[in-house]
């Protein structure tokens, strides 16, 4: 009889892999060896590969895979971006199967109120919603969304900032009050002061094509929730408005006001010919920061200038720049349009210091530009003319040089027979000061930009081959291979003409060599950094440029224990491949956003933690120290992958890996085939988004979907929103009356905007003129967590279950307004308790004795502590009273023990008078002193030399007597005397005041014996 012990492990791993994640979950209980088993990595990670077979899914559905092909794709690694930090493979298989199943479940989030200022009364508490629609005020369909989803921990609503390219205005609004248009931001800017190349040039080609004359484009905008907006007209004489935050209008860039200085490399500029062609501003406040606010906002004009504009005042730099400042300019590309700017939104120091790439520029040529490096500005902008302002931007540009990708260099049109007159392999562009140029060279390079910038269009199409105005650019800045390179740029070209084909080329950064480590390029000598950074002033006269310090200059050291530099770097080309018609043309793009997908491998914290980082824990870090640490990217789950979507104008969407394979040398081009092609329901694909764990896409009737991107089901996961909704065909009614709605689509899905954490199912879509915001619970990827309350589930059909009254407003619906009010009442009290045991705990002390410490112990502990203040006052008061009469009474005793020959005073009296002197005034111990000395006499034999009134003494012999030495006489003056004396003496003290120094004879209560002693004396 066969039993498991008999199956090999390979085996039973291969029939566990069928198993759901639940099941999978629950056979560890079966015996010993099943538990080892699915506590492994290997037997979860098959699992997963089954479950979301991915690319292996997309060769069955193409052909190319069957029989034991397909088994053995099946099993293969899945690449793919993973959810959580610290994740494993048993945690990515369990979690992203059950958010899959929470966004088709649809159940709406916990409903937050957003305002705490504003209170509900019981029972009146809003119904949460899954899905929201509202209007953004504005005429034009959305074409660009930012924002931010909030923060639950913080407290914070969602925000997004959304804006028409076509109308050039944008609008906030705020998901959770369904409202747009907050504090009227942006409504006050007046859309008709732009003007459009359509409407200023009827019957002109755009795009640099036709007659080739001219260059115009639609107008270009780009937004950011925490900045504005930025606007850039695409016709001859395009202006760029820049509208910011914090205020409600907006404000025009100026023109060029600058006379050309060959010598400094500043060539004449004509505004008059050129438009703006791209633009970009800051997402995030960390650009701000590691380029000192030199880079707040970007444009690219149609004659190849790049100018850099700052932002204004900001808490992440310490200059101070005026809003719409420019900081820096070049001449990158002189004549080409520059069509798309990339900048890292996510620059840090230590990417800096590993010269990783932080922005990328693409001309209509198709070249790829990229800087490593910051430029350096001036100290101070204080007080300067526009001419000045803008002449230290081009200074400032020559502080840093850029780099082109030589595999994307412009190509000549083949010319056999030398028929062309320009010599088309020369290109000029702005130096740097670190080339060390002369000044004949510096003028005769600025005279050359100069003559370019005259080149028309038809002049570069006709010499060069691949003009494309239209082309898509994408950036993985996150890209690592270790080397401090790895950064990857994906250009498509959309085939929008008939002479061309869809095509997507991907340019990787590699690493081939180190360059000296980071300790002698960070060293050098101040001396020398002084003399490199003085110059010739702007001015004209001779002085040392101040510089911004900048995340280049200083350069923190390497994580991971790397310290060095790629020496050089090679740039390896790959192929995007379709599996389609030749003639579909790509309608949008997309990148991976998630959280994540945006980190690089020293960022990453499964590869900095691995359970031997200090900041790691064993139960918080899946592989702990006695497991293998990992020790490269093949051993995530996932292996760090990063997908990027292009929509095609057949309905259909395309699904890569980017960071797939690269080719072994420069010299080959190897073919990347898509993890997932994606039929959709839509004539064409309007807009993409995807993250870590789905895709979503909006087509140009309406249809948006979420899909997963690695095939476990060939459906969509849910419909966001259907084409056939009413409110559709409400709004294609309402559009068809309008007659400015002409030539607009108010139908399609114009911008998508996710949530970056990829946990969260939440995520905006523009369609038309209106938002439609979506928030599901994803509360059920946390139950497989604890099993300390279990969740039940009613019967089938039964309405009494609290899942179906949750959202009712009669019935039971309002008992769980009550039990959240109830809920916040108690937190209130809960807060009130802790303020009133702090204010105990720092009025009483009563945390001395510890939390576990009974009220008898405090009451012990209280009594001790007092006792020892009362000792310590009583002693205190004890010294002050000895000290204020010790003069007195110290003095009448040491003379009284000096006169005195009898010893039996001396042995009697002086202890006596000691604690007298430290407990009673000193008129009362001088009576009792003097007691003393009465009895001592009265008891002492007549012989002797006897101290009398007077002063004077008797000369004789003086013996004790043997009764007087003995112990019971001692006894009786000491105890009974002393007792008496002292009686008498306080009586006295209360008849009549005593002298301060009273005459020894001149009071006494016995003055015949004290007569009689002193003639006895004689």
């Amino acid at each position: 009889m066969l039993t498991c012990m008999d199956v090999l492990l390979e085996v039973l791993t291969h029939i566990l892999s069928h198993l759901p994640p639940s099941s999978l979950s629950s056979i560890s209980l079966v015996s010993r060896r099943f538990h080892s088993l699915v506590t492994t990595p290997h037997a979860w990670r098959i699992a997963f590969s089954r479950y979301f077979p991915g690319p292996a899914l997309t060769g069955k559905n193409e052909g190319r895979q069957r029989g034991d092909d397909w088994e053995h794709n099946l099993l293969k690694r899945r690449a793919f971006c993973r959810l959580t930090a610290l994740s494993s493979w048993r945690n990515e298989y369990i979690l992203r199967t059950r958010l899959l199943h929470s966004i088709a479940r649809g159940k709406p989030t916990s409903y937050q109120i957003t305002d705490q200022r504003k209170s509900t009364r019981a029972g009146s508490t809003p119904a949460a919603h899954a899905v929201v629609t509202y209007n953004s005020l504005l005429q034009f369909p959305i074409s660009h969304i930012d924002g931010t989803f909030g923060s639950s921990i913080e407290s914070k609503p969602p925000a997004f900032v959304h804006g028409a390219s076509e109308e050039g205005i944008a609008t906030q609004s705020d998901p959770t009050s369904k409202k747009s248009g907050a504090g009227k931001w942006g409504l006050l800017s007046e859309s008709r002061m732009f003007n459009h190349f359509s409407d200023s040039y009827p019957g002109e080609a755009p795009w640099g094509l036709g007659a080739g004359n001219l260059v115009g484009n639609p107008n270009v905008m780009d937004v950011s929730q925490p900045h504005g907006m930025v606007y850039g007209e695409g016709c001859p004489q395009g202006r760029t408005y820049f509208l910011s935050t914090s205020e409600k209008r907006g404000r025009f860039f100026p023109r060029s006001v600058l006379d050309p200085h060959y010598e400094l490399g500043i060539p004449a500029v004509n505004a008059a010919h050129f438009g703006i062609c791209a633009t970009w501003i800051a997402k995030s406040s960390e650009i701000l920061k590691s380029t000192n606010g030199l880079c707040g906002m970007i444009t690219g004009t149609s004659s190849g200038i790049l100018t850099s504009y700052a932002l204004g005042p900001h808490p992440s730099y310490d200059q101070r720049f005026e809003r719409g400042q420019m900081t820096a300019r070049w001449a990158l590309c002189p004549g080409v349009p520059i069509i798309a700017i990339r900048v890292d939104d996510k620059l840090s120091a230590k990417r800096l210091s590993q010269r990783r790439i932080w922005i990328t520029v693409l001309n209509a040529l198709g070249e790829l530009f990229y800087l490593t490096s910051i430029p350096r500005g001036l100290d101070t902008y204080q007080k300067l003319e526009p001419e000045a302002l803008e002449k230290a931007a081009w200074l400032t540009g020559r502080t840093v040089s850029w780099e082109i990708v030589e595999s994307s260099r412009r190509v000549p049109v083949p010319d056999p027979f030398n028929k062309l007159s320009t010599n088309a392999t020369y290109n000029p562009r702005s130096s740097s000061d670190e080339m060390n140029l002369n000044r004949d060279q510096i003028i005769a390079e600025t005279k050359d930009i100069e003559r370019f910038l005259a080149f028309k269009p038809i002049h570069f199409r006709t010499i060069y081959q691949g003009w494309d105005m239209r082309r898509k650019l994408e950036v993985d800045f996150a890209g690592d291979d270790g080397q401090g390179a790895g950064e990857s740029f994906m250009v498509a070209c959309c085939s929008a003409d008939d002479d061309q084909v869809a095509s997507v080329k991907r340019f990787t950064r590699v690493g081939t060599g180190e360059s000296p480590s980071l300790d002698n390029i960070g060293s050098s000598s101040p001396a020398s950094e002084s003399e490199a950074e003085t110059n010739s002033s702007l001015f004209g006269q001779g002085e040392s440029r101040g510089v911004l310090s900048s995340g280049n200059q200083a350069s923190p050291p390497m994580p991971n224990g790397s310290n060095s530099l790629p020496a050089t770097v090679e740039w390896r080309v790959s192929n995007l491949t379709f599996e389609g018609p030749k003639s579909a043309e790509i309608t949008a793009c997309a990148l991976d956003m998630s959280t994540f997908a945006r980190m690089t491998k020293f960022e990453d914290p499964l590869l900095g933690m691995c359970g031997n980082s200090e900041v790691s824990s064993l139960c918080s870090t899946p592989f702990s120290v006695l497991s293998n640490p990992l020790v490269s990217s093949a051993e995530i789950p996932g292996q760090r992958g990063r997908y990027m979507a292009v929509g095609t104008s057949l309905g259909s969407v395309f699904v890569w890996d980017i960071r797939a394979a690269i080719p072994g040398n420069s010299h080959m081009v190897n073919n990347i085939m898509p993890i997932r092609i994606i039929h959709t329901d839509s004539p064409e694909i309007s807009s993409l988004a995807l993250t870590a764990l789905y895709l979503v896409h909006g087509g140009n009737d309406g249809l948006v979907q979420a899909w997963d991107h690695l095939a476990s089901s060939t459906q969509p996961v849910r419909t966001l929103n259907s084409r056939f909704s009413s409110r559709a065909r409400r709004r294609l009614v309402q559009a068809t009356t309008a007659n400015q709605n002409v030539g607009h689509n108010f139908f399609a899905a114009g911008a998508i905007c996710l949530d970056q954490d990829p946990t969260r199912l939440r995520g905006i879509v523009a369609l038309g003129t209106q938002l439609r915001y979506w928030a599901y619970s994803s509360s059920a990827a946390d139950q497989y967590k604890s099993n300390k309350r279990r969740v039940r589930y009613s019967h089938h059909g039964s309405n009494g279950s609290p899942e179906t009254q949750r959202f009712s407003n009669s019935g039971r619906g309002a008992l769980m307004d009550y039990i959240m009010n109830e809920k916040a009442e108690l937190e209130r009290q809960k807060i009130a308790k802790e303020k009133e045991l702090a204010h105990l705990r720092g009025r009483f002390g009563t945390d001395l004795l510890g939390s576990d410490a009974s009220d008898e112990d405090l009451l012990a502990y209280a009594c001790l502590l007092s006792e020892e203040s009362y000792t310590s006052d009583e002693r205190n008061r004890r010294g002050s009273e000895s000290s204020s009469g010790g003069s007195s009474s110290s003095e009448t005793i040491a003379s009284d023990e000096t006169f005195s020959a009898n010893p039996l005073t001396q042995q009697i009296s002086t202890p006596t008078l000691d604690t007298v002197d430290e407990e009673l005034e000193p008129g009362l111990a001088e009576a009792i002193r003097r007691s003393l000395q009465d009895t001592n006499a009265s008891q002492s034999p007549k012989e002797g030399s006897v101290l009398t009134d007077e002063g004077t003494t008797d000369v004789g012999s003086y013996s004790f007597s043997p009764s007087l030495s003995g112990t019971s006489s001692q006894d009786n003056v000491g105890d009974l005397d002393l007792a008496i004396q002292l009686s008498l003496a306080e009586q006295e003290g209360q008849i009549a005041p005593q002298e301060e120094f009273p005459a020894l004879g001149s009071t006494s209560n016995t003055p015949s014996k004290r007569r009689g002693r002193g003639k006895r004396g004689f």
